[in-house]
Order: C-alpha cells, then structure tokens, then sequence
C-alpha cells in the first residue's frame, strides 16, 4: 500500500517495514552516515524526535538528530570512538573517556558533527526512562532510499511530540498524522497518549489534521 506524500517523496509498506524513496537532504545523510558507523560497530539503535517527522517531508530546520543506544561498555564505547572519529567529532569533549564517565553513564547526552562548530550533529544517548528502552527494543525500520534506518513506533511519536506541547512538535505530530492515518493503529495511539496522560490531545490537535 502506497500514502499520500509530495511529489519528491514516495512511501511504501512492505513486511512490516517502510519503503521510503525521496531526494535527501543534509539530515538524512548526516543519520546515514552515522548510523552506518553504529551498524559496522553492532551498536543498536533508534532515531527518535523532530527527524522521524523530517525524515518523511516535513519541512523545517533542525540543530540534530536525536538517536538512543543500546548501553555498551566503555570499552566498546572506546571502539566505537575511534571508528566515528574518521567521519566525525565530539563537540562536547575531544576526551572519549570523559564522553563515557562524565555525560554517558550520568545518562547525559554526547553530540557529533562533521567537523563544523554549527549544528547539525548527532545527539547520542543512552538509554534514560523505561519508556526510552521499550523504543529501542521496538524500532520500525524504514528503507530510505534502500538504506535500513531504525525510527521509533509512528503511534508513539505522535503521541510523544503531542505531549511535548510545543507548536513544533504538535505541527510535527500532525504531519505525522495526516501522512500515516491510514495505516495508524488509532486504539494504540490513544493508548499511548493516555500513558502520556495527554488523553485530551487527540480531540484538540488530530481530530482536525485529518
């Protein structure tokens, strides 16, 4: 089955997976080289937040990409290091060791760029809530221009960027919506959002992005 996308953009199903086909631009080939890296490396992952909505047309600008990781041993962080730092730098830390100690394992973020001293860069995580687990342990995987990328439940993101309550996130919940609605489980989205406590929100913002 195909949905509705604009006319750079095309979107399939298929066994369980998402076929997307679009010209791509600087964030997506910023996560795909990244998350390459994360795939030589065996690191598990999943990209959450403001890109999943990018990632499928929604046009605004954003300073990074937010990925969640598997917890992994310093010393496989150590490794892992070292393969990213042939693409990529720290902008927070040149230290690997400190990267681990100081803001990894104190569940603290760790960002990588290019190179440049400006967004965008890769927000790199370990896991924080239990919630923040379960996404990682049920990523969706989505064929970008046949490149696997892992993105978290489309339900759950609507449902998260609803409860985040800003006008961005709510706009790109609602793109999300309106892309999706068609293939949504909505008992399941309401669900989430009732987790959320943000019960209210589907009447208010997604009952009218139909």
């Amino acid at each position: 089955m195909r949905v509705k996308a604009h006319r750079d953009m095309e979107i399939d199903f298929s066994n369980r997976e998402i076929i997307l086909n679009k010209v791509l631009n600087d964030l997506d080939n910023l996560a795909l080289d990244f998350i390459k890296i994360l795939d030589e490396n065996a690191v598990k992952y999943v990209l959450v937040s403001g890109y999943v909505a990018i990632l499928f047309g929604r046009s605004r600008s954003s300073e990074d990409i937010d990925v969640i990781a598997e917890k992994i041993s310093k010393a496989q962080f150590l490794i892992l290091w070292h393969a990213l730092s042939s693409r990529f730098r720290c902008i927070i830390t040149n230290n690997p060791e400190e990267a681990y100690d100081r803001y990894l394992a104190d569940r603290a973020p760790v960002r990588f760029s290019r190179g440049e001293p400006i967004a965008p860069n890769m927000e790199f995580t370990f896991p924080k809530l239990e919630l923040e687990q379960w996404v990682l342990d049920n990523a969706i995987i989505v064929r970008l221009n046949g490149n696997m990328i892992k993105i978290s439940q489309i339900e759950l993101q609507i449902a998260y960027k609803l409860s985040m309550g800003t006008q961005k996130d709510i706009e790109d919940a609602r793109h999300l919506y309106r892309l999706f609605k068609e293939r949504l489980d909505e008992s399941l989205l309401k669900l989430w959002l009732k987790k959320l406590h943000k019960e209210d929100m589907y009447d208010k913002y997604l009952y009218e992005a139909a």
